[in-house]
């Protein structure tokens, strides 16, 4: 697969663009069928497969992204480590390691599941809705980064207490709290009590 931006095409085996599927799902995660990625958040939204990364560096710092201004989805918010959607039929945890490397251009060294979270959450700024259900990874970074400008702004690692006070003051995505929050017991037993997530 190529690496892609966050467009509504991506090139396919012969050269030609063809839109992205996401995988629609039921209220337990069963696939149900699929649907165009844009259309799939427009109002009201239609359930969707998605992921969700956390990674860690070895202070126990949590690796936050600033999302690209040119992404027509919260662009220029600040969120978690990766997040995305697999392809349909592609298992979640390949797409969450095939999109971290995409986007940052690290591979984890350790990347494990931490559940599941379901959400609707409406983005104000651009009126679309993520209606999602996220499957939730969390891992370790140890090698140097290479962002991806095109889905990238720039990047951060901040302890909890830094990214309580960046909150106050800085743009997050509309489901970020929701996918941390969800991802917490994961997180705490990665990092060790004193690191203090």
């Amino acid at each position: 697969m190529p690496i892609t931006p966050a467009t509504a095409t991506h090139s396919s085996s012969n050269g030609t663009a063809e839109a992205i599927l996401l995988e629609l799902v039921d209220e337990k995660g069963m696939t149900i069928g699929t649907a165009e990625k844009l259309a799939a958040h427009q109002p009201p939204g239609q359930l969707h497969r998605a992921f969700s990364v956390f990674l860690f560096d070895e202070q126990g710092r949590l690796l936050l992204q600033q999302r690209a201004l040119g992404k027509y989805h919260s662009p220029g918010v600040w969120s978690n480590t990766c997040c995305g959607h697999p392809y349909p039929g592609e298992a979640p945890f390949a797409a969450a390691a095939r999109r971290t490397f995409e986007e940052l251009g690290v591979s984890p060294s350790l990347l494990a599941e931490a559940g599941t979270v379901r959400y609707n959450h409406p983005d104000p700024a651009s009126g679309l809705v993520e209606q999602e259900y996220n499957h939730l990874f969390v891992g370790l970074v140890q090698a140097p980064l290479a962002p991806d400008a095109q889905e990238v702004a720039q990047t951060a690692f901040v302890t909890a207490a830094e990214l309580a006070e960046r909150h106050t003051r800085d743009p997050f995505s509309a489901w970020f709290m929701t996918v941390l929050d969800a991802a917490r017991p994961a997180i705490r037993e990665l990092t060790g009590q004193s690191a203090g997530w």
